[in-house]
């Protein structure tokens, strides 16, 4: 074999042994261990976490406010010991109401209310006395829906409070009411609230079929 051909048998048997060692190298435990590693490492800094449905119920169920009932203003009237506006909360009782204006007096016919009945927001609880509700029950008449123990208002003998009562009668206008029957010495008639100043015919209109002389 001639010296130049050696030469490149040496020359392609050192290419050979670099190219293998470099694979080698390439595929040893240790530098295969840093790659996993370095694709684990990158993956997780791209995963999101996602809550469990679980947990985000209870969370959500931590920071709902509580709904508080609503509050009612009934008028407590007629047979009870202090009558007078009461506030009282959704859902409660005639029964409550009452106890609030002190209870029946012993002339209240206790017997003529619902005393089960829910109160609603601007209820009327009229308690009246045994002669009245003999009167009423003899006339047929019972409580309307959303005012227990219903009756006319008597303009001549009503008080403030219970003139309040009538639609559109503020404060001032049943001062007024009052003033002017103690004037006239009482109505003749219904139709002469309207010498009240500031009851006119539409107003009359609203409490003509709830009042009585």
């Amino acid at each position: 074999m001639s010296k130049n051909w050696k030469t490149v048998v040496r020359r392609v048997a050192l290419t050979v042994f670099v190219f293998a060692a470099g694979f080698l190298y390439s595929c040893a435990p240790g530098n295969a261990g840093d790659f996993i590693l370095l694709s684990q490492e990158e993956t997780e800094s791209e995963l999101t976490v996602i809550p469990d449905t679980e947990e985000v119920s209870a969370s959500t169920e931590e920071t709902e406010p509580e709904t508080k009932p609503r509050s009612c203003f009934v008028y407590v009237c007629g047979e009870v010991v202090s009558p007078g506006v009461y506030e009282l909360s959704e859902g409660q009782r005639v029964y409550e109401a009452v106890a609030l204006a002190g209870g029946f007096t012993e002339a209240a016919a206790d017997t003529w209310l619902n005393l089960a009945e829910p109160v609603t927001d601007g209820m009327k609880v009229l308690v009246p006395d045994e002669e009245t509700a003999q009167t009423l029950a003899v006339a047929g008449s019972s409580p309307a829906a959303g005012e227990s123990g219903a009756a006319l208002v008597n303009i001549n003998t009503a008080t403030k409070e219970e003139l309040m009562t009538l639609s559109g009668i503020g404060e001032s206008r049943a001062a007024d009411i009052i003033r002017v029957r103690e004037q006239k010495g009482g109505f003749s008639s219904i139709e002469e609230i309207m010498e009240v100043p500031g009851i006119k015919e539409a107003a009359f209109a609203k409490i003509c079929d709830d009042i009585t002389v």
